[in-house]
């Protein structure tokens, strides 16, 4: 089970980093046209939040059955930074990044104006990208 969830958890990012791209370019080049926010432009915001939300709960059920997550905590996890970033640092800020991607799209739906719907969207999966790129485990990743 852990090797099935550690192989979704690692290709899913690939998709993940897709997504949340098109969406924040296609809402950045939205509000720099002055185009009106349609359906279609909120569906575009999806394809960074559904890929996301799966990565969360796939990343959820491989932090609490990784050696790597929970049962890694001890004192020796905060002095190790590769210990401290699989079982504290990669895991907080994919949530904040996760939450901060869900309330740019649920802001987007709820605005009038059109070039702020845009802009919701933009600046929160901007925001989170930058997150989720900063917590990588790239060592791991790229090798």
């Amino acid at each position: 089970m852990y090797t099935g969830f550690l192989h979704l958890h690692s290709y899913l990012a690939y998709l993940v980093i897709i997504g949340i791209t098109i969406s924040f370019l296609y809402a950045l080049f939205g509000a720099l046209s002055n185009r009106e926010f349609t359906a279609k432009d909120q569906k575009f915001g999806l394809f960074g939040l559904i890929p996301t939300h799966i990565q969360l709960l796939a990343g959820l059920v491989l932090y609490f059955v990784s050696p790597l997550g929970v049962s890694n905590f001890g004192s020796h996890t905060m002095g190790d930074a590769t210990s401290r970033l699989y079982a504290l640092e990669h895991p907080l800020v994919g949530l904040i990044a996760v939450i901060l991607i869900t309330v740019g799209y649920s802001r987007a739906k709820k605005i009038s104006f059109a070039r702020n719907r845009y802009r919701s969207i933009y600046v929160f999966y901007g925001i989170g990208l930058l997150l989720i790129l900063s917590r990588i485990p790239w060592a791991a990743w790229l090798s």
